[in-house]
Order: structure tokens, then C-alpha cells, then sequence
């Protein structure tokens, strides 16, 4: 991937405007398949995306007016080129939910996400169904639903270490030609207890 930083953290209070321009869900699908695929052109992109060239062309320009993508080299002077600036855009879910509207953006991108599993669950099935994947993926290929009791500190240091531990690997495998792109859904969402109608009045 051609991108010139690893990572972006937006700050709710000053990147209200970028953060809500994330919420759209054409957006986030062009800006995944540049993370993805590396630059491209909005005509490229529209192929990809089953949309028109003017509106992929429009909503590039509109990611790159917050920074979340940028021109690219160009294979000639015909073409405009596309690439993502960042491999991953993060911010602080605390400041989120204490900026006005932050809860309901955090909501919308979460549910992007989900619908970013799905997709990728489709993508992987098919691969695996029509051989595009070799058996060596079936084993350690799949979703967990882990439902551990921890503590708030206890939860941010299994984030810390599945992080480090990610890049660690990713570094490792650089090189490797048998290294294939892997999609990874973490979630991490402590469930308060269920209400029951114990100690309430008949």
C-alpha cells in the first residue's frame, strides 16, 4: 500500500466535520478498497463499486478535503489517481461519547464495521469454495465469540497486546509469498447485567 503515515487519530472536538464525513457509507468503501488495493481511479472505483465514475469522483474529492486520501502518481496525464494517506483512521471512543453527536457517529461507524464483516465473510466462503484459497486456510481461518470477565484495565491491556501483537506478525510475514490478506474483527463490548424483577413490589 502506498501510504505516506501509518495511522490518523482524530480528535472529536476539532475533527467533528472529518469524522461525520466518514458516516457515508460509499466513503468508507472507497477509502477500505484504496487501503486495500492501493491507488486507484475514480472510474476504477466505480467499476468496483457497481457506482457512477461522477459520484465515486465526488466522494474521493470529498475524502480528500479532510485528508483521508490524496492524489496519487499518475501512469499518465489522462488519469487522476487516488490513494489513501493513512492504514488506519482511530480515535478515543471517551472523547467520542463526551463531544455533542459523537455517540450517534460511533454508532454509525460501528455498524459500518459490521456490515464490513459481512461482506468479508461472503468474500472469504467464496474464495475458499472456488479454490482461490488453498486448504492451508481452513484451520485457522473463522470467528470466535469469547465471553471473558474483565476489567476496564484488564480489556485495554488485551487491546494493547493484540495490537503489537498484529504488527509484530505483519512485519514478520512481509516478505512471505505465501502471506495472503487477512480481514481481523476485534470487538471488545462489556454487557452490564441483565435487569431482573427481584426485590420489586408485586
Amino acid at each position: 500500500m502506498d501510504s505516506e503515515d501509518s495511522g490518523r487519530v482524530l480528535d472529536p472536538a476539532q475533527d467533528g466535520a472529518a469524522l461525520k464525513a466518514l458516516t457515508h457509507p460509499l466513503r468508507l468503501t472507497l477509502l477500505g478498497l484504496l487501503r486495500q488495493h492501493g491507488p486507484a481511479t475514480a472510474s476504477e472505483l466505480a467499476v468496483r463499486t457497481g457506482e457512477s465514475s461522477a459520484s465515486t469522483s465526488y466522494h474521493l474529492r470529498v475524502l480528500a478535503k479532510y485528508a483521508f486520501v490524496a492524489e496519487a502518481d499518475h501512469r499518465d496525464s489522462r488519469e487522476r489517481r487516488w490513494k489513501s494517506v493513512h492504514d488506519v483512521t482511530s480515535w478515543s471512543n471517551e472523547a467520542m461519547h463526551a463531544s455533542p453527536g459523537g455517540s450517534v457517529i460511533l454508532s454509525v461507524l460501528h455498524r459500518r464495521q459490521i456490515e464490513h464483516l459481512q461482506q468479508s465473510l461472503d468474500r472469504h466462503e467464496a474464495d475458499l469454495d472456488s479454490g482461490r484459497l488453498g486448504e492451508e486456510w481452513h484451520e485457522p481461518s473463522g470467528l470466535s465469540d469469547l465471553m471473558p470477565r474483565l476489567t476496564p484495565e484488564s480489556l485495554a491491556e488485551l487491546w494493547e497486546v493484540f495490537r503489537a501483537k498484529t504488527a509484530e506478525l505483519t512485519a514478520r510475514d512481509a516478505e512471505d509469498p505465501r502471506a495472503e490478506q487477512v480481514v481481523l474483527f476485534t470487538a471488545g463490548l462489556p454487557l452490564a447485567p441483565e435487569a431482573t424483577d427481584a426485590g420489586e413490589d408485586a
